[in-house]
């Protein structure tokens, strides 16, 4: 039954001689039981969006707590990361030999292929830096020189003048003789990379001998439905493998572009500087503008501040408007996100995760919005395919 409750309020009452005066009346009101029980609850959507600040809050310790292991067993991991990532990128090159052989022979030749390819380009960009490391030395020295000559004619005062140039100097001769010291007395050093390469290789071959497998097993054990594990699987493979397509094609013309540059203004080691702004360029963003300071420096030491300003512009050129030409149809047609968005995850990524963040943020992205969108047209495609239920005549 509705209980009855009692509310008492005062009541302004004015009269012709009292003026006004105030009674105190009584209202009774028939309540239901609980009636008043969800007057001081929060609404519905304050609710929903409390529930979803914790799961975020835990999403994010779980991410945290996982970093933070992964960073305990950085030996393993990073090797085993790198190695996924090679082959994924390689995988449709063993898959096509796989046709016409065994797909561990196929796996052989590929294997086979990138160490010699490895080697290579490591024997050949060392080579280059050890061989020309005294002329470079010297011409980045000219450069600090140069350097200082101009603070000297903006007006900056002799002593700071100097000590800038004394700290820049001391930088690069101790950069010089840090590389020289490493490659060829650096046994702690190298002995790390022996095993980061030992464990690359290894993982490596049977990532791409078994890699149909540890997908198949991997898709069997995400806890979803087949067909939407193979979509996330094929997608992110897909993502790496065009984002890898793409950074190689914004390299090689980042590389052609300057170096036809230094050409042009006859700028010394243009080996060198092709190489460095080509394998910079797969640092995301950071490395191409790191190479393209380096080739600056070079001008300046060796051919004048004129010419290292003409070289800046080219950097500019390279890295700016001709890359955003570019990146568009690179990274547009392999990872089909805007370029904004890739600079924005990338360097986000790097913030987070490090070297493994910058190289991961794009393609991963990619292949989050991808498997949106594949599993948004698939529920699409499942509604208009239902049957709907026909009216009956009577």
């Amino acid at each position: 039954m509705p209980r009855r409750a009692i509310l008492r309020g005062h009541v302004r009452r004015e009269g012709p001689e009292a003026g006004e005066r105030h009674s105190e009346s009584t209202y009774f009101v028939d309540l239901e039981p609980g009636e008043l029980s969800g007057v001081f609850a929060a609404p519905q959507w304050l609710r929903d969006f409390g529930v979803l600040a914790w799961l975020l809050v835990g999403i994010s310790a779980l991410m945290v707590a996982a970093v933070t292991l992964l960073a305990l067993m950085n030996t393993i991991v990073i090797p085993v990361v790198t190695a996924t990532i090679i082959a994924a990128v390689c995988a449709p090159l063993v898959r096509r030999l796989a046709r016409h052989m065994p797909r561990a022979a196929a796996t052989v030749v590929v294997f086979l292929s990138l160490l010699a390819l490895g080697v290579g380009i490591a024997l050949l960009v060392l080579g280059g830096i050890v061989s020309q490391a005294s002329s470079m030395q010297s011409t980045l020295e000219k450069a600090v020189a140069n350097l200082q000559e101009g603070l000297k004619d903006a007006g900056v005062s002799a002593g700071k003048a100097q000590q800038a140039a004394g700290d820049a100097s001391s930088t690069v001769t101790d950069a010089f003789h840090a590389l020289l010291d490493g490659l060829g007395a650096g046994i702690s050093a190298l002995a790390s990379l022996a095993i980061f390469l030992s464990f690359t290789a290894l993982s490596l071959f049977f990532l791409l001998k078994d890699g149909p497998l540890i997908r198949k097993w991997a898709e069997g054990h995400l806890g979803l439905p087949p067909a939407v594990s193979h979509v996330i699987t094929g997608r992110t493979l897909g993502a790496l493998q065009g984002y890898f397509a793409g950074v190689t094609a914004i390299a090689a013309f980042n590389a052609i572009v300057i170096g036809l540059g230094a050409l042009v203004l006859g700028l010394p080691q243009i080996g060198s500087i092709m190489l460095v702004n080509f394998f910079a360029a797969y640092v995301p963003y950071l490395g191409a503008w790191s190479a393209g300071a380096f080739t600056v420096l070079i001008a300046l030491g060796s051919q004048g501040r004129t010419t290292a300003l003409i070289m800046a512009v080219v950097v500019l050129l390279a890295n700016g408007a001709l890359q955003q030409m570019i990146q568009p149809i690179a990274f547009g047609a392999t990872l089909g996100i805007h370029p904004l968005a890739v600079l924005i995850v990338t360097i986000a990524g790097g913030s987070l995760f490090g070297t493994i963040g910058l190289i991961l943020a794009a393609p991963l992205t990619s292949a989050a919005v991808h498997i949106s969108s594949d599993l948004a047209h698939a529920r699409a495609i499942e509604g208009r395919a239902s049957p709907t239920e026909e009216p009956s005549h009577a």
